[in-house]
């Protein structure tokens, strides 16, 4: 088990990482969740208030969650913004395991983008 969460750790810093080339900021969880919303909302980078990133974070959330059953994509709303139906309860986790949990899902989403 330890071997595996060397590996994942070793992954997420890669990604990150990758990230940093890219975009010139080296994010931490929030805001990777946050770069996969604006990517999800398709709008394109702009000014976002408080709120509407935290609805970002969410619908990254829902997003990489999809990827193993936990919520469906149930359409856009009428200014383009993704909505999901959560189909199963989250696994109760504790602190480190929930973020190694959305890590495993962050990694997946951007293998499925050739990222």
């Amino acid at each position: 088990m330890q071997h595996a969460q060397e590996d994942l750790q070793v992954r997420w810093l890669k990604l990150r990482i990758k990230l940093k080339e890219r975009f010139g900021i080296k994010p931490d969880m929030n805001g990777v969740l946050l770069l996969i919303g604006v990517q999800e909302l398709g709008q394109g980078p702009q000014e976002f208030s408080k709120e509407q990133k935290q609805d970002l974070m969410h619908i990254a959330i829902c997003t990489i969650l999809s990827a193993s059953g936990y919520y469906l994509f149930s359409g856009h709303d009428d200014e383009g913004w993704p909505h999901f139906t959560q189909l199963m309860a989250l696994p109760e986790l504790h602190m480190i395991e929930q973020e190694n949990f959305l890590k495993d899902h962050v990694l997946l989403y951007f293998s499925k983008m050739d990222f």
